[in-house]
């Protein structure tokens, strides 16, 4: 996925200004694609350059309400429809945890109480974000968000309770060496 074609995606439904669309990815997009406010507003203007995006109204302090063009929405189609998905093989959390054997126990074992805790912390910070987002609006883009938000809620209960389970593997590995033998 690209930046590019999110703010395209976002804009179908109705023009908006770079702050409002800053504020959708943080509400809605935060767990799919998220964007800095640099990374936001360069998008916009090479999107406007390339005549994807049209300035559809000005406002006080240079602020700019955008649009997607007819060109805009051909590249969101196509982009949709016509090109395969990347999919990311590759995991930095993965590789560390598959190399934790490599550290003592009681580091190993922190280590994954942490993921257990950050990726609770995630899973709060979507479900604020659903109970505050008003889904029965009925636009196609609360539909989808509300599916896509459910993925990441799903994913990050799904890592939570992955992470918990691993720091228990360790934990009783560790206790199985602590024990002292019977005769």
């Amino acid at each position: 996925m690209s930046l590019r074609h999110a703010v395209l995606g976002l804009l179908t439904e109705r023009p908006a200004s770079g702050y409002d669309l800053l504020k959708t990815f943080q509400t809605s997009l935060a767990n799919v694609w998220p964007a800095t406010q640099s990374q936001l507003y360069g998008e916009l203007a090479r999107l406007a350059d390339a005549g994807l995006l049209s300035v559809s109204a000005e406002g006080p302090r240079g602020r700019k309400e955008y649009a997607v063009t007819d060109a805009g929405r051909q590249e969101l189609r196509h982009w949709l429809l016509e090109t395969e998905p990347v999919t990311v093989r590759r995991s930095d959390m993965l590789l560390r945890v598959f190399l934790l054997g490599t550290v003592r126990d009681q580091q190993a074992l922190d280590h994954l109480q942490a993921l257990a805790t950050r990726f609770d912390g995630f899973y709060n910070e979507l479900r604020a974000i659903n109970d505050k987002v008003p889904w029965g609006e009925g636009t196609g883009l609360t539909v989808y968000g509300r599916i896509t938000l459910e993925w990441g809620l799903r994913f990050m209960t799904m890592q939570r309770e992955w992470a918990t389970w691993a720091a228990e593997q360790i934990a009783a590995s560790q206790e199985e060496i602590a024990a002292p033998e019977e005769d």
